[in-house]
């Protein structure tokens, strides 16, 4: 099916918030050997239990390799509300490599396929190659035969972004003016491209997102929206950690900010647990991926921002630390209408992300 020749504002479609009702969520099967140790046997548990606690509140669809389907549909069979399917990939983040569903008022639904290149391309990417990871996005597409809008020239990840439904966004600077995503466009340009695609009318930008995301700053990692005109954000008061002036920063221009409908927006804090490093720390004892470029133990972006909005509940990453209880406290506050389920992060967050990072919700179209 040949993409659309319309710009989906113009069409009447916008992203609807996280927690508007979904129909399912969608998700990858690891296998990636540079990205998960042990030949992604531990990585698989855990994907399973995220699979597991999404499973209760919603179905759930996941793709994966002709190599692979047999252990996935095994390994998954005791599960309810979960679908295998044959869907071929580079690694697991759909987040970034599938679509982006857009809705309308009359009931419609339709997929943006954002141009792919693997945070950062020839310049920092994380893969040599990343061609099979930019169809996924048209064949999810042509799995749920929803109309597509390609955007070719114009790089973004699902994770770089966070919206409330109402016409605001939040993104951050260090990721989508990188010079590895469009380093040809404006940041005016770039906005032009969110509005016509998402729907949006105000564009909130934070200065960075978690020190050394290797996405380059994904402000899902960081900084969501929980409802209209409130957010929620990653917080230290440890000087000596890289990411209090980062939270500073952030605080600074949302204190400062109005969403689309003129309203000042409320900031939650969620603190951010204790540091983990790859090659020091995983679930299980064993060692995680190799040492930083200075020969350090690499820190990793460890977030509970990272969790994932589903129909009655909240999937969220633990990650054994004295913070998980007092981050599940704070999201009871927040979603009282919703069960917190927390599941173990750690070896998740080895790969590089976590809950958000390697799920996409498809919203239940609705009428006005």
């Amino acid at each position: 099916m040949k993409p659309l020749t319309t710009l989906p504002r113009a069409d009447g479609f916008y992203m609807p918030a996280e927690w508007a009702p979904h129909t399912r969520t969608w998700m990858l099967w690891p296998e990636r050997p540079d990205s998960w140790r042990e030949g992604a046997v531990p990585a698989q548990t855990a994907f399973k239990a995220v699979i597991s606690a999404i499973a209760r509140f919603e179905p759930v669809t996941v793709g994966t390799s002709s190599s692979q389907f047999l252990r996935a549909s095994e390994q998954l069979a005791d599960l309810l509300n979960v679908q295998v399917i044959e869907l071929s990939s580079d690694d697991v983040w759909m987040r970034d490599c599938g679509p982006t569903f857009v809705v309308d008022h009359q009931g419609g639904l339709a997929a943006v396929d954002w141009d792919f290149n693997a945070w950062g391309g020839q310049d920092g990417g994380l893969y040599p190659t990343w061609d099979i990871d930019s169809q996924v996005a048209r064949k999810v597409a042509q799995l749920e035969g929803t109309p597509r809008y390609a955007t070719p020239g114009f790089v973004l990840e699902g994770g770089a972004i966070h919206v409330d439904g109402e016409g605001t966004l939040i993104t951050t600077a260090e990721c989508l003016l990188h010079r590895n995503r469009n380093p040809q466009l404006s940041q005016s340009a770039i906005e032009g491209y969110l509005r016509d695609y998402l729907g949006v009318d105000t564009i909130i930008w934070l200065p960075e997102g978690m020190y050394n995301d290797e996405t380059d700053g994904h402000v899902d990692n960081f900084c969501c929206f929980v409802r209209p005109a409130e957010v929620l954000l990653c917080w230290t008061d440890d000087e000596s950690d890289p990411n209090y002036t980062r939270c500073r920063s952030a605080l600074a221009v949302l204190g400062n900010s109005q969403d689309a409908r003129g309203r000042r927006l409320a900031v939650h804090k969620i603190p951010i647990p204790a540091p983990r490093y790859a090659v020091l720390e995983s679930e299980g004892g064993a060692l995680g991926q190799v040492p930083d470029d200075n020969g350090r133990p690499e820190r990793l972006a460890a977030s509970y921002v990272n969790f994932l909005i589903v129909n009655g509940g909240i999937v969220v990453p633990g990650f054994v630390d004295p913070m998980d209880a007092v981050a599940m406290e704070i999201l009871k506050e927040l979603f009282p209408e919703r069960e917190i389920v927390m599941v173990p992060g750690g070896e998740i967050l080895l790969g590089g992300g976590n809950i958000h990072c390697i799920t996409q919700q498809q919203p239940k179209p609705q009428r006005a």
